[in-house]
């Protein structure tokens, strides 16, 4: 089915009419990202030669895209918006609030009743706001939207980092906070710094063992978590055309891991190969007609240097897997290293659980290949070492899966297949172990491995790798087990080597599915009724946050001063805490529970000036709010890393910490705690954060003549009587200055 079909018309039919007229305007050839951007333009009469890092351009982003755990939080404020409907398509996808435990057939029943809330708030709403619904167990966000929505050529936002998977059909697909898909929900500006542009050129092509997944996994180690920040990152060359559009979808779904603002992949005959497959033959004509538009222009492939503002390049013929980690996604390592490392670093050797699928490598090629090693345990008179979870990405692939008999493969050497969703790899899993705190060693395909991020246990030691690669170290029990030399010996004592991995990109039967999950919206929202209980602990209506009162931000006491990596996770956690996702209040008593406190080493525990004890970050903090004191938290680099969770920023807004003070912000949160009114300022010098102590109070002046490029001056008041004076520098442009003043972004839509 075509959903949307007379947008994605009107779409093709103006396209190369708005590229012509940027090429034109700016007076020289185009990077394929330009194109889309510029086509997008909430006023075509705005273009200009934007300075890439720098100028704030205004968008107009054709569909939205949300999941339920952050779904909740924005069709709240969507509905404090005072519109009937929303004003481009957008669907709520329930992949988020499934744990994965015993089962699909276990888990999802007892997901939809203990969720029943929830899922009734989001279809009503949906429902009545005239957004697409897709039911519980029918997919993971982004394998959905690839399977549906994305399309080349088109710009989408989506409440969740991970959108730009739909990268790989040529589309540019920015992660952002519930607040931004408001926005474009109710028809306002979407408002983005004009990205930088990163081209990275792939030669050759894939062979052997390596798979996609080793394309990005190579390219975290070069750009680190934080490289990619402001970015775009565009991929050219020949070795694009090799890739099948799932792969290219995998590749830019863990752009985010980097900081990407999205990734991107020219048009080829691949995208419109998975086009056909997934029933949209209309949308692969109108693409192929447009060609020329959705891939950047012959003079810029002649010469990349003179218009990417860096160029790297990946030769897939020589790359070998990789396996990435622990505990940070950036930590690049190729699988003839990997043993020597594992050693070198004591990281515990027995690899004990292989966790393939998600929504970073979930498709019927990643399937099919990792059931090509699954099926050599029985051949070849192995056992399993490790147990083998697997998460499909879709309805629609785990039903073309089981008619495959790539399903029959996983269970026969005891492979559990789990509920379509995201499952383990956002810390819905209910991980059954001896120890729930001992040191372990787990690989999966998922996209990030931050510390408790999967079972909550700080201890375990996850590595990043495909899914051919994680089912190979699960056969071996070891991470030091290189399956491209090295072999393994079966129960008749025989040596035996694994063959290389191989599957279909595409099902050669066709995809199928019995009931895709998809619910479309009331034909009249108005008779649709939205109830929310006001004895839920679950769902909590908003109130607008109070605008700012004029008056300079004057000694607030330090809440906590991080010390190290301090990700979304850290400062919002996921796993039991996704229960609370629609109720605000609830929801804060995690705030800043994961963050180290720089002054004693722990989590949780931080000063209380009021009772000169230590105690729980959020605790504190609603005492000082009680009190009526605004706070501060002071942090170090990439502030908020990780996922688009707006409630991140939400937290500690409605516990009355009015600034962050970080040595620098990842781009997604950043937004965020703007878009909720909230100060998000960087040291001017970075190593003024060591000037912070334990039991300051600071002022921030100058916020009457708060304006664009000027900074801030940051008191600190020490116990012992003394004051440091150091400067705060900010990205605020006005209207982002004029969010702070209101209270927050949508408090400015209401009036």
């Amino acid at each position: 089915m075509v959903y949307d079909v007379e947008m994605l018309k009107a779409f093709y039919a103006s396209y190369a009419t708005h590229v012509n007229a940027a090429r034109e305007k700016l007076g020289r050839p185009m990077t394929l990202s330009e194109k889309i951007l510029y086509a997008h333009l909430y006023d075509a009469s705005t273009i200009a030669t934007f300075r890439r890092g720098e100028d704030y351009v205004n968008f107009r982003p054709d569909r939205v895209a949300m999941q339920d755990a952050t779904a909740q939080m924005a069709l709240l404020q969507f509905a404090n918006a005072g519109r009937t409907s929303s004003a481009v398509p957008a669907t709520v996808h329930c992949d988020h609030l499934i744990q994965a435990y015993k089962g699909a057939k276990i888990d999802l029943p007892i997901a939809c009743e203990t969720n029943k809330e929830v899922y009734d708030f989001l279809r009503s709403v949906a429902s009545k706001y005239g957004i697409g619904f897709w039911k519980p167990g029918a997919g993971i966000i982004h394998q959905v939207v690839l399977e549906n929505y994305a399309f080349p050529g088109g710009m989408m936002v989506g409440t969740d980092s991970h959108t730009p998977n739909a990268g790989g059909l040529g589309m540019i697909a920015i992660g952002v906070g519930g607040a931004d898909a408001v926005d474009v929900m109710t028809g306002m500006e979407w408002e983005l710094k004009m990205p930088k542009l990163i081209g990275v050129h792939l030669k050759g092509k894939l062979s052997g063992w390596a798979s996609p997944k080793d394309v990005i996994l190579k390219l975290a180690g070069i750009l680190t978590v934080k490289g990619g920040t402001n970015a775009i990152i565009e991929y050219f060359g020949e070795g694009t055309e090799s890739l099948s559009a799932t792969g290219k979808a995998t590749i830019c779904n863990m752009g985010a891991e980097v900081g990407a603002t999205t990734s991107v992949f020219p048009y080829d005959k691949e995208m419109g190969k998975y086009l056909c497959a997934t029933g949209r033959t209309c949308v692969e004509e109108w693409a192929s007609d447009n060609v020329m538009h959705l891939t950047a222009d012959k003079e810029v492939l002649a010469n990349p240097e003179a218009y990417y503002d860096r160029v790297i390049e990946i030769d897939l013929s020589s790359l070998e897997p990789y396996v990435n980690g622990p505990f940070t996604p950036d930590a690049a390592c190729p699988i003839s290293e990997l043993a020597d490392r594992v050693k070198e670093k004591k990281f515990p050797r027995k690899m004990e659980v292989g966790l393939i699928g998600s929504c970073t490598n979930s498709s019927y090629q990643d399937l099919k290949r990792a059931a090509s090693i699954a099926r050599q345990v029985k051949e070849k008179g192995l056992k399993m070492q490790a147990q083998l979870l697997i998460n499909p990405g879709s309805e629609q692939i785990y039903c073309t899966a089981e008619r495959d008999g790539i399903i029959a493969d996983f269970t026969a050497i005891g492979g559990v297949v789990m509920a379509n969703a995201c499952g383990p790899c956002i810390g819905q899993w209910k991980r059954v172990t001896d120890d729930p705190l001992r040191a372990n060693s787990i690989v999966t395909s998922f996209n990030r491995n931050f510390a408790k991020r999967a079972d909550g246990n700080p201890n375990t030691h996850a590595f990043i790798a495909s899914p051919e690669i994680a089912v190979a170290l699960a056969v071996a029990g070891d991470l030091c087990f290189n399956p491209l030399i090295d072999t393994l010996t079966n129960e008749q004592g025989e040596p035996v080597k694994l063959d290389v991995p191989s599957g279909e990109t595409l099902p050669e039967d066709g995809f199928t599915v019995d009931d895709n999950g998809y619910v479309a919206p009331a034909d009249d929202g108005a008779k649709v009724e939205v109830f929310i209980n006001p004895q839920s602990q679950r769902l909590q209506k908003l109130n607008p946050f109070p605008a700012w009162d004029g008056n300079d931000l004057l000694d607030m006491p330090l809440l906590i001063k991080t010390q190290g990596k301090c990700t979304t996770d850290h400062i919002s956690m996921a796993g039991p805490w996704l229960r609370f996702r629609g109720h605000l209040e609830n929801i804060s008593d995690n705030m800043l529970m994961g963050a180290v406190n720089a002054f004693n080493g722990k989590t949780n525990c931080v000063w209380n000036r009021l009772t000169n004890a230590y105690e729980a970050v959020s605790a504190v903090a609603k005492q000082y709010k009680t009190e009526g004191l605004n706070s501060i938290v002071v942090a170090e680099e990439n502030y908020g890393e990780g996922s688009s969770r707006e409630h991140a920023a939400m937290e500690p807004r409605f516990l009355n910490v009015r600034v962050i003070l970080a040595k620098s912000f990842a781009r997604i949160h950043e937004t965020n705690l703007k878009k909720q009114g909230m100060l998000a300022l960087t040291f001017a010098h970075k190593e003024d954060y060591d000037k912070v102590r334990e039991h300051d109070m600071i002022s921030v002046c100058g916020l009457d003549t708060f304006e664009p490029g000027k900074n801030l001056l940051v008191v600190l008041k020490h116990e012992d009587g003394t004051q440091e004076q150091i400067w705060a520098s900010h990205t605020y442009n006005e209207m982002q200055i004029a969010w702070f003043k209101a209270g927050c972004a949508l408090n400015t839509f209401r009036k």
